[in-house]
C-alpha cells in the first residue's frame, strides 16, 4: 500500500520532529525559560528587549535587564551563556550588581560584549574599566559564542569559547570607585542594551553557585 504524506498525517503515523529541550548543564540552574521574561526585570526603555527563538534580544535605547528570580545574592559562582552580536554592536553582562531604574548600573562589574563596535576599543571578554582586552576580539559577529564568568573570592575569570581572556585578582584593600562600585561583593546579574544601533542575542543563561 502506498502511503501519501496526507495519509500519514491523518493516521498519526507521521510525526514532525520536535525541537530539543534545552536543559541546564549538570550542576547549573537555568535563569531563563526562552519564552518569557519571568525572573527578569528591565529598567528604562523596556521596549529595547524582545524574545526571538528562545533568546533575549536587545536592540534599542539604553536599558538593563536584571535577574530578579532569586532572593539570595550571588557571590561566588560560574555564570555561562551563549551570545551573538550583529556587526558594530555593543552590550554587556553585569555581575554583583543591583536593580536600578535608569542609567548605567553603578554596582558591580560589566563584562564587555563588543566584537566590532567602532566607538569603544574594549572588546568582548573585558572586565570593563578593570582589565581590558583592546582592539582584537576573541569572538566574531553573526556566530554564537560561549561566554563564561567565574568568580571565586577575589579571583575573576572571563572565558570565551573555552579560552581564558581575563584572569583578574582584586588587590587587597580595593575600594569602590566614585562613579561605579567596581569592587567584588555580591549581587545579581544584568544584561545591557547599549544603543539603538546595537543588536545582541543572549540564550542558554545558566549559573552554578560556588559558595
Amino acid at each position: 500500500m502506498r502511503l501519501t504524506l496526507m495519509t500519514l498525517f491523518a493516521t498519526g503515523m507521521f510525526l514532525l520532529p520536535q525541537p530539543p529541550q534545552v536543559q541546564a548543564e549538570e550542576g547549573f540552574t537555568s535563569l531563563m525559560d526562552g519564552k518569557t521574561f519571568n525572573g527578569w526585570k528591565a529598567s528604562e526603555n523596556q521596549d529595547s528587549w524582545k524574545i526571538e527563538d528562545g533568546a533575549f534580544v536587545c536592540n534599542g535605547e539604553r536599558s538593563h535587564l536584571f535577574y530578579v528570580g532569586q532572593d539570595k545574592p550571588f557571590k561566588d559562582f560560574e555564570f555561562q551563556c551563549q551570545v551573538m552580536t550583529e556587526p558594530n554592536s555593543n552590550a554587556g553582562i553585569y555581575f554583583h550588581t543591583v536593580y536600578q531604574e535608569e542609567g548605567w548600573p553603578k554596582a558591580g562589574f560589566e563584562c564587555q560584549v563588543n566584537n566590532t563596535y567602532e566607538k569603544d576599543p574594549k572588546k568582548t571578554g573585558s572586565i570593563y574599566g578593570v582589565s581590558n582586552i583592546l582592539n582584537i576580539a576573541p569572538a566574531v559577529d553573526n556566530e554564537w559564542f560561549d561566554y563564561k564568568i567565574i568568580v571565586k573570592g577575589n579571583h575573576v575569570q572571563t572565558i570565551i569559547n573555552g579560552k581564558v581572556c581575563v584572569d583578574y585578582y582584586e588587590p587587597p584593600g580595593a575600594q569602590p570607585g566614585q562613579g561605579f562600585d567596581r569592587v567584588i561583593s555580591s549581587g545579581t546579574f544584568a544584561l545591557q542594551a547599549h544603543d539603538p544601533h546595537s543588536k545582541v542575542y543572549f540564550r542558554n543563561i545558566e549559573v552554578k553557585r560556588l559558595d
